[in-house]
This record gives structure tokens, C-alpha cells and sequence, in this order.
């Protein structure tokens, strides 16, 4: 077999009409040091798009059949290419992890194999990593600077730095924020397509994950008419923490779910990449009052959401409070394609006094941040700023830096400022990485 040494995007494979992803930085960082990389993330987000503008030769499982077909039988010829070899949706034949491992451990070189996933199996699977061989790269939908509908003037690096919130209006507001939320950020559904045919395409995409896709994940069988009930509940529960006895009562008109039964569900529709929990934030207190640990209900691009909900633009403007819970969940998904790059993780906040914090954006380096979300408005952004000040004024100083930025994230079409008490107003549609 060849083995190649990673060199620059081979621009043959780069299909026409791609759009550069934040999450190339993280590619073409582990591409240098790892022997394979592992690119995991839901169907249709452009997981395979990443990778050809990386690879230098490709097996596409799943729309080649002789490519399958060889995987299945010989599974160490399909790797045979010039590197890094892109294997598409390598999980439709298990045997493939341990092959790529025994071929890295072979080649002992940087940069040979490209898998991509949009399940993740089990982790008896792919427990066996080994150090340096394979690493993970989580690829979620587009974010709004990656569809080049904000003007990215204001970084979220730079805030993690400190800098300054300063922004002229971008043009776009709460319209634009709602038609982002209902056509979400994925490649295939962009502004060429009318937002109630997005819409359609996404509910379709739900069907699929309910009858079909979610068996994938572990091989059982699960009722499409369950899945469909809790994936419903999750819509009306996006961004908080409801419980998992709330979960499984609100799907009991359709088929009623055990709280045992809902948690295999969950877990298996986070293996596919649908569910993305935010987790609770690690930190110190000066108060006795108990941090709260249980995460906050995400989809992977709140789309879905709205697609379980099957809301239209009209319904959402006319219910602010589920738009306001949608437009968070819009926020922490592109929080996370921004902080990914620069290697910080984002995490929710709650303490049981009732002190919240819709985001915290972690560097890992000791530098923090906290971010409220609010749609616009003065009183809100008023409001937000005070739960913002009440709440990081709980975060024990001794032992955690002081944040490096408290920020207030709107919808409105406005100016990024900062205000007199230090809190920085950002527009979401003025964000990037």
C-alpha cells in the first residue's frame, strides 16, 4: 500500500460551490499531527465537503456499492490511495476502525486517513484509539459567518482577549434570525431555496432519523411514533433542563415513554448527531449554594426544532417566548462553531439561589466568558446585563480568573457598544470566530 505524506488541499477533489468552514483550522492542525482524523457530525452538515478540500483520494461508501462491497470483503485494500484517503461514512463497516489503526500503527505518519461519520457506533467500537493515531473533529451545521450573514466584526477570540464590542448594524435582525432558525445552517438548504420548502426538507429529515437512521446507532429497533413524540417534547423544551420524567410525560398522548426508555432514546439520537446537550459549567462559588449539573436540551441546529415544532416564520414572530428559547439555541450552536477554533468549550450556568447564564465560553486557559441571549429591546438587554453582573458576581475570584468579557447577544439590528457597567451588547448577525 502507498503511503503518502500529508501535503496542501488537493483543489481536484474541492467541490464547486464549497464554502470555507471554520472548522478547517482544527482539520489542517490535526491533519499535521495525528495519523487519521476523525470527522463526526450530523447528515447533511458537510462532512465529506471538509474533508475532499483535504484529501488527496477517496472511497465513498456510502454512494459507491463496489467501494462498499471491497470495504465489506477486504477491508484493507479500500485504503489503499494517495494520502490523507478520504473513507466516507467509514461506520457502515465496523472493521474499518480497527484496519485504519493497524495501517496508522504501519505507516507510522501524520496525516494518512480521512474518516468522516454521521453515527457514532458504540464505544466498544472505537475504544481503542491509541495515542496521536485518530482524532475526533466535531463538524456541526453552518454558522451564520460562514453563510455571509455576519459581518464578523466583532471576534469571539477577541472578546476571550478582552477587546472591545465595537460594530456598525449589519442590516440583518429578528426576520433574518427567524429565517435562520427555519432553514438552519445546512449547505444543501441555502438562501436559493424558499424557506417553507427548507422547511418540508427538514421534517422529511426527522422522518428518516425516526424510521430508519436511529437503528443504526446500536441495531435495536425503536418506534417511530416515540421518536417522533420526544422529538417534539425536546422542541418545546429547547434550552432549558427539563427533566427526564417531563420528557417522557409530554410524549404520553402519542406513546407513552418510561423515563428508562426516553434515556436510551436520547442517548441514541445524540449518537446521531441530532440532540448536542449543553453541560453545566465546572466552576468555583463564593456562595454555598449548589452549582445545578443537569445540561440544557440543544439540537445540533435548532432547525430541528423548529422542523419537530412544524413552525413557520408567521408562528414563530407571533410567540416570542418560544422564539427567544429557539434564538438561544441558535446562538450557542454558532458559539460553538466560533469557540471550537480557537480551541475553548461553551457550557451553560445555574445555581439553585435561581442565578443563570444562558452561556459561558471556557478557553481552558483560565479565560472565560458569559453570555446572556436576549431578541432586542432595551429592557432586555437591561435585564439581561443584571443577571449577567448578579450571577458571575457568585464566581469565586480566588480560584477562577475574572471573566474577560460579560456580553449580551441580541437579534436587533443595532450597534456592538459597550456599556457604562462593562457589559458588552453584540448583535449575533456582527459575530464570528
Amino acid at each position: 500500500m502507498s503511503a503518502g505524506k500529508t501535503s496542501e488541499p488537493a483543489l481536484s477533489l474541492t467541490p464547486a460551490g464549497y464554502r470555507g468552514r471554520v472548522a478547517e483550522v482544527n482539520a489542517a492542525r490535526m491533519l499535521r499531527t495525528a495519523r487519521a482524523l476523525l470527522i463526526e457530525g450530523p447528515k447533511g452538515c458537510g462532512k465529506t465537503w471538509l474533508a475532499k478540500r483535504f484529501a488527496h483520494s477517496e472511497a465513498l461508501l456510502e454512494q459507491d456499492p463496489a467501494a462498499f462491497a471491497l470495504a465489506q470483503a477486504e477491508p484493507h485494500r479500500i485504503l489503499d490511495g494517495a494520502t490523507p484517503r478520504l473513507i466516507d461514512e467509514w461506520q457502515r463497516v465496523p472493521m474499518l476502525w480497527g484496519a485504519v489503526r493497524g495501517e496508522c500503527d504501519a505507516r507510522a505518519e501524520a496525516g494518512q486517513f480521512i474518516l468522516t461519520g454521521s453515527a457514532t457506533p458504540s464505544d466498544d467500537l472505537t475504544r481503542h484509539s491509541g495515542a496521536l493515531r485518530i482524532q475526533r473533529l466535531a463538524l456541526r451545521t453552518m454558522s451564520l459567518a460562514e453563510r455571509g450573514l455576519s459581518t464578523q466584526e466583532v471576534s469571539l477570540a477577541g472578546l476571550l482577549r478582552g477587546e472591545r464590542a465595537e460594530a456598525g448594524p449589519s442590516g440583518h435582525g429578528v426576520p433574518e434570525a427567524v429565517d435562520a432558525l427555519c432553514r438552519g445552517g445546512w449547505p444543501g438548504l441555502d438562501d436559493g431555496v424558499p424557506v417553507r420548502d427548507a422547511s418540508a426538507a427538514l421534517r422529511s429529515y426527522l422522518d428518516d432519523i425516526a424510521r430508519t437512521d436511529i437503528r443504526q446507532v446500536d441495531g435495536v429497533a425503536r418506534d417511530p411514533v416515540r421518536v417522533q413524540a420526544l422529538l417534539r417534547s425536546l422542541a418545546r423544551n429547547v434550552g432549558t433542563a427539563a427533566s427526564l420524567n417531563k420528557l417522557a410525560t409530554e410524549t404520553s398522548a402519542a406513546a407513552p415513554l418510561s423515563r428508562h426508555s426516553a434515556r436510551a432514546y436520547l442517548d441514541a439520537l445524540e449518537r446521531l448527531h441530532v440532540l448536542e446537550p449543553l453541560r453545566a459549567w465546572p466552576t468555583h462559588l463564593r456562595t454555598r449554594s449548589p452549582l445545578l449539573s443537569s445540561p440544557r436540551h440543544h439540537f445540533t441546529d435548532p432547525s430541528l426544532a423548529v422542523a419537530a415544532l412544524r413552525a413557520q416564520p408567521e408562528r414563530l414572530l407571533a410567540d416570542t417566548e418560544a422564539l427567544g428559547l429557539l434564538f438561544e439555541s441558535l446562538v450557542v450552536r454558532d458559539l460553538r462553531i466560533y469557540a471550537q477554533a480557537t480551541g475553548a468549550e461553551v457550557f451553560a450556568f445555574r445555581d439553585a439561589a435561581g442565578s443563570e447564564v444562558d452561556a459561558i465560553v471556557d478557553a481552558g486557559d483560565g479565560r472565560w466568558l458569559a453570555v446572556e441571549v436576549k431578541l432586542g429591546g432595551n429592557e432586555q438587554i437591561e435585564q439581561a446585563a443584571r443577571s449577567l453582573l448578579t450571577a458571575c458576581g457568585k464566581i469565586d475570584e480566588s480560584r477562577m480568573d475574572r471573566a474577560a468579557k460579560l456580553v449580551v447577544i441580541t437579534a436587533a439590528d443595532g450597534y456592538s457598544y459597550e456599556r457604562p457597567d462593562g457589559v458588552s451588547v453584540v448583535p449575533l448577525f456582527a459575530l464570528g470566530p
